[in-house]
């Protein structure tokens, strides 16, 4: 999973008034367009609107086209933003930038050959598929992923191959294949990527560590990233909404002068709705220093610590539970997400209020040591050869599964299957 970032909720929260009156205005253009041309002719629209129907000018639209967008639509001309993130200037994409002609003129003449259809490659193909660009899927046939690919109705033989046979046809090769799969099947897709492709990667952790992945592009090829921050389900399920998932794009190798320009464009069209840059070294460690960190690792640490404790004190399960997660997940996250700790501050109790400010550093100074620790295990190397020694072992699914069932037999996370059974959306 990659984190979502600080940034990218930052120009949410300054990209949400114009997307608002953008919508609107499309949403008259379409009900102009419906009293002008016949029932027929906009029944024929698609139900479901994904990004590239936010945030056109309000154009003529003389009746739905293909591709999901109206006929005449104006082309936004707007270049990138520059805004100020705490003091730092960064510089920022919107998928208003990308309208859908200028995507699909950009990559008219491309294959994208996805590799691996797990939940990021799942959401990212379909997103291309249903944003008009061609897309032809890699898998191993015959497995799980082959299996489910067939069920969202692509077809062997037509948009649907093996690794190798999708890496010899694309121009654009994906590979979003799981990092020791990466590692597995690179000596077979090497081969393929001949001068002039492009190599595209979710996560730069093949690239990047290299030394233990083997994974060396050829040097005559473009090599770029785009790794939205959330999952592949989430990718998926925003861009079915009309909204889009914020995403970092990077440039490892510029072979054709147009990588950067490359990276944003098939960002916005795999399903990003906001975009900055980063390189793959730095995408890399901050993936993996979030995934361990406040994002799982730590989080599940401090759900734990505080349980103990309340649990050793004479506290009930759900008492526990409900001032460990459920209030925490339910009220006080969203909130945070929404509008920042610092309006948490200023609404709550004063006795919360009083206590979180007395109590946060202490907190900071027992945490912050054990991050460097985890960012310098994560930057030296040591934690990618962990992860690619545990998840290459011939025994890996039973050691894990090992560790994922200690995890599901804590009290805390039993107590909440029980107490997720008594909120209100589920009675």
């Amino acid at each position: 999973m990659n984190p979502t970032s600080v940034a990218s909720f930052a120009v949410r929260a300054v990209s949400r008034s114009a997307h608002t009156q953008s919508r609107a205005r499309l949403t008259a253009t379409r009900k102009a367009a419906a009293r002008k041309f016949s029932t027929k002719a906009v029944a024929a629209a698609p139900a479901v609107r994904p990004w590239y129907a936010v945030g056109f000018s309000r154009a003529t639209c003389p009746a739905p086209a293909p591709f999901g967008g109206y006929g005449a639509v104006a082309v936004q001309t707007r270049g990138m933003k520059t805004l100020d993130f705490g003091g730092v200037k960064e510089t920022v994409w919107e998928r208003t930038d990308f309208p859908p002609e200028k995507v699909k003129a950009m990559f008219s003449k491309d294959t994208m050959a996805m590799l691996g259809y797990g939940s990021q490659g799942r959401g990212q193909a379909l997103n291309m598929k249903d944003n008009g660009l061609n897309v032809i899927l890699g898998v191993r046939k015959d497995g799980a992923s082959w299996k489910q690919a067939v069920q969202d109705g692509w077809v062997p033989g037509k948009d649907l191959f093996s690794v190798e046979e999708a890496a010899q046809k694309g121009t654009i090769v994906m590979n979003l294949l799981s990092d020791a799969a990466q590692v597995e099947t690179w000596p077979a897709i090497k081969p393929f990527l001949t001068k002039g492709k492009t190599l595209y990667f979710a996560h730069g952790f093949g690239v990047v560590f290299h030394e233990q992945t083997g994974i060396i592009p050829p040097a005559d090829i473009d090599v770029i990233l785009c790794a939205p921050k959330g999952s592949g389900t989430t990718v998926r399920n925003l861009f079915l909404e009309g909204k889009g998932i914020n995403a970092s794009i990077a440039v490892h190798q510029d072979v054709s002068g147009q990588a950067r320009e490359k990276a944003a464009g098939l960002g916005v069209a795999v399903g990003a709705g906001y975009i900055y840059e980063t390189t793959f070294r730095k995408e890399v460690i901050s993936d993996l220093v979030g995934e361990r960190g406040a994002l799982m690792g730590a989080i599940q640490g401090l759900f734990r610590a505080q349980y103990d404790v309340l649990r050793a004190k004479g506290h009930t399960p759900s008492e526990a539970w409900n001032e460990t997660v459920e209030e925490a997940t339910q009220s006080l996250y969203p909130l945070i997400g929404q509008k920042g700790m610092p309006y948490m501050y200023d609404n709550c109790s004063t006795t919360a209020r009083r206590g979180a400010l007395d109590w946060w550093k202490p907190f900071y100074d027992a945490n912050k040591p054990v991050m460097e620790k985890l960012y310098a295990e994560v930057e030296n190397g040591n934690e990618a050869a962990r992860s690619i020694a545990k998840n290459s072992s011939p025994t890996y699914r039973e050691e894990l599964e090992a560790e994922l069932t200690e995890i599901r037999n804590q009290e805390l996370w039993r107590a909440g299957e029980t107490a997720r059974k008594l909120r209100p959306e589920n009675n």
